[in-house]
């Protein structure tokens, strides 16, 4: 794909005219302008110098399966499945619809451009080319874990965990699902999202999907474009990031949560519960709770052992929270 090819060029962040990109693709010169305006449209910020060339505002590491799996922890040795794609619709979807891995094992897919990347309730996840990661992690449990309906915290404290390791600082998680960061008028910034999906049979182990999307480096143009849709989005390269290590930053990502699964399967939840208390960032905060047509106010007071948040009403009374759309309130 010509467009693949194109990004692979520029991704060093030299200027490459447009004459030495056509003579190594083997195309046209208009050929290439098109591929350069379909690049930008998908989220690229290409930079055009008059009769030099293009180059990106800043480099970036294409996605590529052998860095990433040279970089894992060497005690992880059940990712039986490792994969980069160029486009895809949704990284979970594909890995619900494919061959699910025996219990114990791992299948890993990453998408450079995910064009129907979902969050919670079926949003869209918008991605930018070469500045997010969107990947998705698949494994079958045989028994279902009794915590099953904590997934999505676990893989949540594990992608936190593996931020810091990668030098992100003062980074939080929003009850259930989001990575955030606050502003400096304490507003929450979002920066990822966690899906955990599951396909059971009727007999047999079940097949989980966890999708995990990051902003890596956001540009302009794409804030506003996600701003539109109500969010107020932002990147981990403003928290310490290397935002051109995107191979090894999977890396982290995935040998964590692998790591953190399978001791999921074993343990549940309980060995998690306090990483994840530790980056709670609605704890102690005024929020709103929508569910359906209703709708409760209070205050956050963490969540219990079930993985539940919990409400504590004016009255003092607390209950349990285990679904809802958080809304923090001023």
């Amino acid at each position: 794909m010509l467009t693949q090819k194109i990004f692979g060029a520029l991704a060093d962040g030299q200027l490459h005219s447009g004459e030495a990109l056509a003579e190594a693709t083997g195309v046209t010169r208009s050929a290439v302008w098109k591929a350069i305006s379909q690049l930008r449209e998908m989220g690229l910020p290409i930079e055009a110098q008059t009769n030099r060339g293009y180059r990106l505002g800043a480099p970036c590491a294409v996605l590529d399966a052998g860095a990433i799996r040279s970089d894992l922890p060497k005690e992880i040795s059940d990712l039986t499945q490792l994969e980069v794609v160029w486009e895809i619709g949704s990284t979970n979807t594909a890995l619900l619809e494919s061959q699910p891995p025996t219990p114990g094992e791992f299948a890993a897919l990453l998408a450079e451009n995910q064009t129907g990347g979902r969050g919670r309730r079926g949003r869209r996840w918008q991605a930018a080319l070469g500045g997010s990661l969107c990947l998705s992690i698949a494994t079958s449990f045989e028994p279902l874990p009794r915590d099953l309906p904590t997934l999505t915290l676990v893989v949540g404290a594990c992608v936190c965990e593996a931020l810091l390791s990668c030098g992100v600082h003062e980074i939080y998680l929003k009850w259930p699902n989001d990575v955030v960061r606050l502003s400096s008028s304490a507003q929450l910034v979002k920066l990822g999202g966690i899906l955990a999906e599951l396909r059971a049979e009727a007999a047999g182990p079940a097949l989980v999907a966890v999708g995990i999307g990051l902003n890596l480096r956001l540009g302009e143009d794409t804030k506003k474009l996600i701003a539109e849709s109500g969010t107020s989005a932002g990147d981990l390269e403003s928290l310490g990031l290397d935002a051109g290590k995107r191979n090894a930053v999977a890396a982290a990502i995935i040998g964590r949560v692998i790591a953190g699964l399978q001791r999921f399967a074993v343990e549940g939840f309980a060995p998690f519960i306090e990483d994840w208390r530790t980056v709670d960032v609605l704890r102690d905060r005024p929020i709103r709770v929508l569910d359906g047509s209703s709708e409760r106010e209070g205050i956050a007071r963490g969540i219990d052992a079930q993985g539940a948040l919990q409400l504590e009403d004016a009255t003092g009374h607390r209950c349990a929270i285990l679904a809802g759309e958080i809304s923090v309130r001023t």
